[in-house]
């Protein structure tokens, strides 16, 4: 019996600190509120930039990831990159997209990598000058990601980062317009929200039901349905039901044998 109550305690403690990283986490909606114009980063090319050199006349497709991410930003950027490519826009000449590291440890060479990947994968003339990736230190990235709603908390004992997965829309005056959830981003939808904030139009508030379809597993290092979370919770609480009941019967059948 006290074998399986320690059991229960550890399983019990881990799970709460994997809630615990997964409360922090998420991408709150800041429709028509502004981004931060003069924060400073650094392109691939290792430049000082400031995010409103980007921006003035073309509205920017914003994703945000980190250039180590084991799984989900890829996930991410190649959702991002199918859906621009199944557009008749180019990234360059209609829009502008910035890809920005909330890890303040990427470079630029980390970025130029990136870039050049991404660059083979969009396969489209003159998007060097339209797709940009770039870095930056703690503060500025703090103050973009407040801005946007783009909450994340690094995992202590795998030192990744927990993060939700989407992309946002501003216009060319720097507002957010509009927030994509998930993993794949249909094309027309992302076109009609680039003609919309390129007439600083603000889109309206879209469903969060797949903010979290994929996220980061902080007991497993990795990312995954999150359906398949609410399966093991469910399937460890069966087992350790069942165990606590198998326990009982035969403390009892002990106790009867005694008597």
């Amino acid at each position: 019996m006290k074998v399986a109550c320690l059991i229960l305690s550890v399983l019990l403690a881990r799970a709460a600190s994997a809630q615990g990283i997964l409360d922090d986490v998420g991408i709150d909606q800041k429709l028509n509120e502004p981004v931060p114009l003069d924060l400073v980063f650094r392109d691939e090319a290792g430049r000082e930039v400031q995010l409103g050199d980007y921006l003035g006349e073309k509205p920017v497709v914003l994703s945000l990831v980190y250039f180590k991410c084991p799984m989900l930003c890829t996930l991410v950027l190649n959702g991002l990159v199918r859906s621009l490519r199944a557009t008749a826009f180019d990234a360059g000449r209609e829009f502008n997209v910035l890809t920005v590291s909330f890890d303040p440890h990427d470079t630029p060479e980390s970025a130029a990598e990136m870039k050049r990947v991404y660059m083979n994968e969009y396969r489209r003339p003159g998007a060097e000058e339209g797709w940009h990736f770039l870095t930056g230190d703690a503060g500025a990235i703090e103050k973009l990601t407040r801005a946007v709603g783009f909450r994340y908390k690094v995992d202590p004992e795998s030192g990744q980062f927990a993060h939700a997965s989407g992309i946002m829309v501003l216009t060319p005056k720097g507002r957010i317009a509009r927030y994509f959830y998930g993993l794949e981003y249909s094309a027309r939808d992302l076109r009609l929200s680039l003609v919309e904030s390129a007439e600083n139009r603000i889109g309206s508030p879209v469903d969060q039901v797949l903010l979290y379809c994929f996220h980061y597993d902080p007991e497993k290092g990795k990312y995954g349905l999150a359906i398949m979370r609410v399966l093991r919770v469910a399937g460890v609480a069966t087992v350790l039901g069942l165990g606590l009941l198998i326990v009982s019967l035969v403390y009892r059948q002990k106790t009867r044998v005694v008597l």
